[in-house]
């Protein structure tokens, strides 16, 4: 077949008219599809997801808004299964033990986790869930708790957190530790195809790790906290809205507003596993936050850091100032910025100690 411009019987001006027409309709598609890219933001469907998701937020109470949220995360096991363990060893470390387990958590596989007590304790404990980073380490996962990571201070949180004189928890999350072999993506796709979200498996073993250190003789149900780095700490404040026995949550670099990472075209920043289906027409960051109040909650952020946008940050803390001043606690929230990426500093790990202490 002749191209347009070759076809006999068309004259020139038309020939060029209708190939002009042509590429206007091929850039409106374009445009469109451009502006379909922002809408969440900036478009009249961001608009309407932001009334949908204010008007549901005011409708439902606390205990609703934890159900809707967890309702987001696929099929996952059934929560009141019981879970188990197996203890496979301990060692003494540094002013600490260290005792390997190999959990049952999910029903489905195998979950390693560490075990940090203080030497020489006894009686109940405050108790403290680490949550391990990303940072494309498949292969690291728990072992960041005791060994550290190069974004994180020089002292291993295994070691700082049993010196406070905590116990401490921390699990291979799916595809990271000794659960890695299957890539992220190809991860994330299959269970797409099975009902399951990455993300929501991630937050279940979280939950059922919860439950595993109130089991613990030496652990004061009363008094658990978690704490994390980057993903890990993505983990902390999403667990902790979910969890009211949570009593007090720490996250690092990571405390990311959706809308803003849009805006700021920065979705790439974050892996695979980081997106639930259709959350953001039932979540901003802010509203699930403003589930963990009036919980103590400390975040920490990087002013350089981009998975982290500031305007995202400044609205995060401005709403959730607000709401922890309706509710009478003010003081139990606060944000800390540092003029760096995405790093924890020496100034941030001595504020860190001091919010557990003051408030574990």
């Amino acid at each position: 077949m002749k191209p347009l411009g070759h076809r006999r019987g068309v004259p020139r001006r038309r020939r060029s008219a209708i190939l002009q027409a042509m590429c206007e309709k091929q850039l409106r598609r374009r445009d469109v599809l451009a502006m379909g890219a922002v809408a969440p933001v900036a478009g009249a469907f961001g608009a309407a997801a932001d009334q949908r998701r204010t008007g549901t937020a005011r409708a439902a109470g606390p205990a609703e808004r934890r159900q809707e949220l967890y309702g987001l995360l696929g099929d996952l096991p059934d929560r009141k299964r019981p879970v188990s363990g197996s203890k496979t060893g301990e060692e003494e470390h540094d002013g600490y033990v260290l005792e390997r387990w190999v959990l049952d958590l999910n029903g489905l596989e195998p979950v390693p986790a560490f075990v940090a007590r203080p030497r020489g304790a006894s009686g109940r404990l405050p108790a403290v869930l680490y949550n391990h980073s990303h940072g494309g380490g498949y292969t690291i996962g728990k072992k960041e708790f005791v060994e550290g990571r190069s974004y994180l201070q020089p002292t291993p949180y295994a070691q700082e957190l049993t010196r406070q004189g905590y116990v401490a928890l921390a699990i291979d999350h799916g595809i990271f530790g000794a659960r890695s072999g299957t890539s992220e993506l190809d991860m994330a796709k299959l269970m797409l195809w099975r009902g399951q979200v990455l993300w929501g498996m991630m937050v279940y073993d979280s939950l059922r790790a919860v439950d595993v250190l109130l089991q613990r003789p030496d652990v004061d149900p009363a008094r658990v906290a978690t704490l994390g780095m980057s993903m890990g700490s993505t983990m902390a404040w999403w667990l902790a809205a979910l969890d009211e026995r949570i009593a007090v949550t720490v996250d690092i670099n990571c405390l990311t507003d959706f809308d803003s990472l849009i805006a700021a075209k920065g979705l790439g920043h974050h892996g695979i596993y980081y997106y639930v289906p259709g959350l953001l027409k039932h979540f901003t960051t802010p509203q699930i936050n403003a589930l963990i109040a009036p919980r103590p909650h400390l975040g920490l952020v990087g002013l350089r850091d981009e998975l982290t946008p500031l305007d995202g940050v400044d609205r995060i803390d401005r709403e959730l100032s607000a709401e922890y001043a309706r509710q009478g606690h003010p003081d139990r929230w606060k944000l800390l910025r540092y003029d760096v990426a995405h790093q924890e500093t020496a100034e941030g790990r001595q504020a860190i100690v001091a919010f557990l202490k003051r408030w574990l």
